[in-house]
């Protein structure tokens, strides 16, 4: 019979400050207490299963008979962003932080990109991805320059027009960019953002692209996709992991479909791990400090959980959690370092139990190679003991 987990990642649910998030500028943000402010919140299913349970969670009330084991994890990796959060989720911690560029990228850097592309650089700074096309949009589309920023995250983003620079030209570029931004200059991700629409109306499309660094060691997928199990990648997913580990990939237009599509596959059957990352929460709400968009976006997940929950066989397990925070309620639009929460469900599972609070994310890794009966190889120490 198959053995299938689903691993969702609520990218940037986060729910409280670390203890060292004053270092980070992040002090007093928590994501979730943020949205439990908003009327559009309505998660049942999380809260049945026991978000609000979790050790120091007290923005709404916890239940008596949680449905799910849950914790609070705490990031060990130095950084609060995608890569360094998804990494350490699937067994890799990064002890040193990679670089961000407050002050723009060097002159050497926007000199090899230039030669590289044959193009122009506009901008060259810490830009909101949405204003930064309101901006530099119109000399963008007149000089047919690349749009180079950077956020307080490690990323070198590249946003041009599509009818300027076509995707497959932006893509090419970014790549190369890729290629540049190495060693010390080695950013998470290299990211290109194309947009559409005219001066006073460009919007940003779904043809987003990320270009990873690769792990710096074997994760959980490289492990289980080496014994022969399936490793799913459903949203960016297979561009964090740069497609290491990843026996099959999906990407998604918005967190609906991301979830539509895990349940089509809870449908088809599979042997192994089902990955997936639901991006708007902090694409669109978290960095956009949309309090009431967030909370509805979490309210339709809640909705759709319920529907994969119902799906799930006696061999099959589901965990939820994080990879940092974006708290849509601080002055700041970047991401904060928060704790996440974890939550276990299954049916051969206990339910209630409270793991407390963990050192590190990659407990999930350790968990997932103990469920499908691996040694653990990475980072981090298996609850999976206290939960059957």
């Amino acid at each position: 019979m198959n053995k299938r987990l689903f691993l969702l990642v609520l990218d940037s649910l986060g729910i409280g400050e670390l203890p060292d998030a004053a270092d980070y500028g992040d002090k007093g943000s928590n994501t979730l207490a943020s949205i439990c402010r908003s009327e559009q919140l309505a998660a049942p299913c999380l809260r049945g299963l026991g978000l609000y349970n979790i050790d120091g969670v007290t923005c709404a009330q916890p239940v008596e008979r949680p449905g799910a084991c849950f914790a609070r994890l705490a990031e060990q990796s130095r950084g609060k962003d995608t890569t360094t959060g998804h990494w350490e989720i699937a067994g890799v911690i990064s002890p040193e932080a990679m670089p961000t560029y407050p002050d723009g990228f060097p002159p050497e850097i926007i000199g090899q990109l230039e030669q590289r592309s044959g193009r122009r650089i506009l901008c060259n700074k810490p830009y909101s991805g949405t204003r930064v096309i309101e901006d530099y949009g119109a000399r963008q589309m007149e000089s047919g320059a690349l749009i180079v920023y950077t956020s307080a995250d490690s990323v070198l983003q590249i946003a041009a027009h599509e009818e300027v620079i076509p995707l497959e030209e932006l893509y090419r570029i970014c790549a190369a960019a890729r290629e540049i931004m190495q060693g010390e200059h080695g950013v998470g991700r290299i990211i290109a953002r194309p947009f559409a629409g005219r001066p006073g109306s460009f919007a940003r499309t779904r043809n987003r692209h990320d270009y990873s660094l690769p792990p710096p060691a074997d994760t959980m997928c490289d492990l289980l996709a080496a014994k022969g199990l399936e490793v799913i990648g459903v949203g960016k997913i297979g561009d964090i992991f740069a497609g290491r580990g990843i026996t099959g990939s999906y990407a998604t237009r918005s967190n609906t479909d991301g979830m539509e599509r895990t349940i089509a596959l809870a449908k088809e059957g599979f042997n192994g791990l089902c990955f997936v990352n639901l991006v708007d929460f902090d694409m669109l709400y978290g960095h956009r400090n949309d309090v009431d968009g967030y909370a509805a976006a979490l309210t339709e997940f809640d909705r759709q959980l319920v529907t994969l929950l119902a799906m799930l066989g006696s061999n099959d397990a589901v965990i939820i959690t994080a990879d940092h925070g974006c708290d849509p309620a601080t002055p700041s639009t970047d991401h904060s370092r928060e704790y996440v929460p974890m939550l276990i469900a299954g049916e051969r599972l206990r339910q209630g139990i409270n793991l407390g609070t963990r050192g590190t994310f990659a407990d999930i890794a350790a968990t997932v190679q103990d469920y499908f009966g691996l040694p653990v190889k990475t980072s981090g120490q298996s609850f999976l003991p206290n939960v059957t």
